[in-house]
């Protein structure tokens, strides 16, 4: 399989170097491209002094922006599967070879997930996954038990999709959708490390907006959007 990691990063000067050499030392097998989406750091400059394989968007389009130009570059590449993948080094690339392994098993979208084997849990923010997973549930009957982990496979014929359609941003909701319009979700257990420079936008308050906004979304708005069914198995 012709795989390419997208790697959207806003401000990650403090992370970027370390996260791109782990992968091209110890997994030259993938390819992968960077999205600086409009950084106001050394985040470019950092990336073109390395060589590395960089967009750069002139202005930040926020993360459905740099998912989609990465989803974008994957489609006119003609890759089989696309990994999205966190620039501040959370998350683990010994996963996916078995990610790869859902999809070759007829899944569409593979999830690393932190809750397959181990339980949730008890935190504010794992409260709202869990309110997150019950509403995927009820609206499409998937049981997704890690619906805001970040690193997520797609395969060629969603990278078509996401590549050439608005309003799919890299998120629980459009997972949920994608979901309703025919798509096969799988989910292999995994770990994520704690970032460790830098800040994270999610603090307390923007994470509480967040699984708002996705609840919202999944339980109400999507009830007004065309369920078109997509044939993947083209």
């Amino acid at each position: 399989m012709k795989v390419l990691i997208i790697i959207p990063a806003y401000n990650e000067q403090d992370n970027i170097e370390r996260v791109v050499k782990h992968l091209t030392e110890n997994y030259p097998e993938y390819d992968y491209v960077v999205i600086n989406d409009g950084s106001m750091d050394k985040t470019s400059e950092i990336c073109h002094s390395n060589h590395y394989n960089i967009i750069d968007l002139p202005v930040n389009l926020g993360l459905a922006g740099g998912f989609q130009t990465g989803m974008k570059y994957a489609y006119q590449k003609g890759y089989d599967c696309a990994v999205q993948f966190d620039a501040d080094g959370q998350h683990r690339p010994e996963y996916i070879a078995a990610m790869i392994r859902k999809i070759e098993e007829g899944n569409d979208i593979v999830i690393a997930s932190r809750f397959v084997e181990e339980k949730k849990p008890t935190t504010a923010r794992m409260i709202g996954s869990r309110l997150i997973t019950t509403a995927i549930r009820l609206t499409s009957g998937a049981k997704i038990m890690d619906p805001t982990s970040g690193m997520r496979m797609y395969n060629k014929k969603l990278i078509e999709v996401l590549a050439n359609n608005i309003n799919f941003g890299p998120e629980p909701d459009t997972v949920s959708y994608l979901i309703k319009m025919g798509a096969k979700v799988a989910e292999i257990q995994a770990k994520m490390d704690e970032r460790i420079a830098g800040q994270s936008y999610l603090n307390a308050v923007n994470a509480a907006k967040y699984m708002a906004r996705m609840l919202i979304s999944i339980l109400l708005i999507q009830n007004f959007r065309n369920k078109k069914k997509v044939d993947f198995t083209k």
